[in-house]
């Protein structure tokens, strides 16, 4: 199967030798997304339920960029800074993902992430 390459505008650019997300055949595999306006590339304001909004916006850009959608979504990983902040990021999280066609999903909780900021979420769709 044939790589392809997927690109948008209305998610925040790539920052090293990685791209939003790639293809292949019905599968879409997208790269983590951070809480980046990507209109001015800053950390937008607030906290981990602010920055979850914006990941997941960002993340359903990239996504239709290459012809899925949220709801086409089977496996998200949630890499969180701080645990305690699950309940916050996880009531957002559901706005996004109706609980009965929820993907997949495994939430970690990591030591640092780009920018220092709260959340990112990478994800697998299908088209």
């Amino acid at each position: 199967m044939k790589k392809e390459i997927v690109r948008t505008q209305d998610a925040p650019a790539p920052v090293g030798p990685y791209n939003q997300a790639v293809a292949c055949g019905d599968l879409i595999f997208a790269s983590g997304q951070i809480p980046l306006d990507p209109a001015t590339a800053d950390v937008v304001a607030g906290g981990v339920e602010e920055q979850t909004e914006q990941v997941l916006k960002n993340l359903k850009a990239v996504l239709e960029a290459a012809g899925s959608s949220l709801d086409r979504v089977v496996k998200t990983t949630v890499f969180l800074r701080d645990m305690n902040d699950f309940a916050q990021m996880n009531g957002v999280y559901a706005r996004f993902f109706e609980e009965v066609t929820a993907p997949a999903r495994s939430t970690i909780q990591v030591a640092r992430l780009p920018k220092d900021v709260a959340v990112e979420i990478e994800a697998v769709a299908t088209r």
